[in-house]
């Protein structure tokens, strides 16, 4: 399978590195620190298109290939995760309606999502159901021309920011999936956590009280909901290996600036051996990943729709598990390089290596990602 980027995909990358390195790597820091949805990023990713970029163009998405999606997204994690998210969590909402919506839902709302004129989130961990989906406790009842919803979910990306969120509940028939506005009553949002990393996307506790929900903001059918989000995370899983990827290449960016400037005995750091070596490895294991990613992603694409192919989802899980693991391990050599500057805050390699421990647990844990794996390979 080859992969090599078209004129048309260089491009693309070149210029969401501009606009990166610009516009969004000076407000990295502020963003982390403050720990608040960056709304000026999502409007200047809106601005410039990016925000739909992997959606259609027939609603208002820029109709690109996932390849491209996942080069726009790497490059803007290289600068600050958070920021990336705006673009992750927009796609992981806004899928499941692209994927299993009627026509009706999807000119009302994909639309205003993939311009970003409205925030996505997509609803389907739960306290006693995190890589154990189907022990969902959440329930959604027919009550008419309505679905009464009654439950729980809990780490929910861009829960508070979002204004439709894509949730998943049981139902007489297996589960369904809905599309809910954030001014539903019945629909509460509840604490907002304190993480490690990724603090410019909010993560939140979502309630629902006997949340009424027409049926018509049904996605697909009754008993189709497990299908529909295992199909979202099918297509979703090389972009977190792209966040991933790009957080690693950050980090490694950091480091071969500051070998050059960092002198100790007389000379600067990157002349010892001890510290070339780690940069070889570092180097070495980015542009593995990025063969993975790329591949991956490439893959999904031909794949288009001709539906599900085992092999094209296994190569899927292992581009984010080794994309991931890479981030944290360069990460974390990136702060061992940069010594006691590598601990604090002034030097942005600790907030990356914060950032990158989350790649290995959302959208699927890398244990079970290497689960689907295993499975596939025997």
């Amino acid at each position: 399978m080859s992969f090599a980027l078209t004129d048309e995909q260089k491009e693309i990358q070149q210029g969401i590195h501009k606009l990166a390195q610009e516009k969004i790597k000076p407000r990295a820091a502020e963003i982390d620190e403050k720990a608040e949805y960056p709304f000026d990023i999502k409007e200047l990713l809106s601005e410039y298109g990016y925000i739909g970029a992997n959606l259609p163009e027939q609603y208002g998405g820029a109709g690109l290939d996932l390849l491209s999606y996942c080069l726009i997204v790497e490059e803007v994690a290289r600068v600050c995760a958070s920021s990336s998210q705006v673009l992750t969590v927009q796609e992981l909402g806004t899928l499941p309606i692209i994927i299993g919506g009627s026509e009706q839902l999807k000119e009302r709302y994909v639309h205003d999502l993939a311009t970003g004129r409205k925030i996505a989130a997509f609803g389907l961990t739960e306290p006693g159901a995190g890589s154990d989906v189907k022990n969902m406790k959440t329930r959604a009842e027919k009550d008419g021309r309505y679905y009464r919803l009654n439950g729980q979910k809990c780490f929910i990306s861009n829960g508070g920011a979002a204004d439709v969120y894509s949730v998943f509940a049981k139902t007489d028939k297996g589960y369904a999936a809905f599309a809910i506005e954030k001014d539903t009553p019945g629909f509460v949002i509840g604490k907002l956590e304190k993480k490690m990393g990724i603090k410019g996307s909010p993560t939140a506790e979502i309630f629902f009280e006997d949340c009424m929900v027409p049926e018509e903001n049904m996605i697909g059918e009754d008993g189709e909901g497990f299908l529909v989000a295992m199909k979202t995370l099918d297509k979703t899983r090389p972009g977190i290996g792209a966040q991933a990827l790009g957080i690693a290449q950050g980090a490694l960016d950091v480091c071969l600036e500051y070998v050059k400037e960092r002198e100790q005995f007389g000379r600067p750091i990157g002349s010892f051996q001890a510290i070339q070596f780690m940069l070889a490895d570092m180097a070495i294991q980015i542009e593995a990943a990025r063969g993975l990613v790329y591949r991956a992603a490439a893959s999904l694409d031909n794949l288009g729709s001709k539906g599900k192919d085992p092999s094209m989802m296994k190569l899927a899980s292992m581009a984010k598990v080794f994309a991931s693991d890479t981030a944290m391990k360069v990460t974390t050599d990136a702060v061992q390089i940069l010594g006691g500057y590598g601990y604090i805050q002034e030097f942005p390699v600790e907030r990356m290596m914060r950032d990158a421990k989350i790649t290995q647990i959302y959208e699927g844990t890398n244990q079970i990602q290497r689960v689907v794996i295993s499975r596939s390979i025997m």
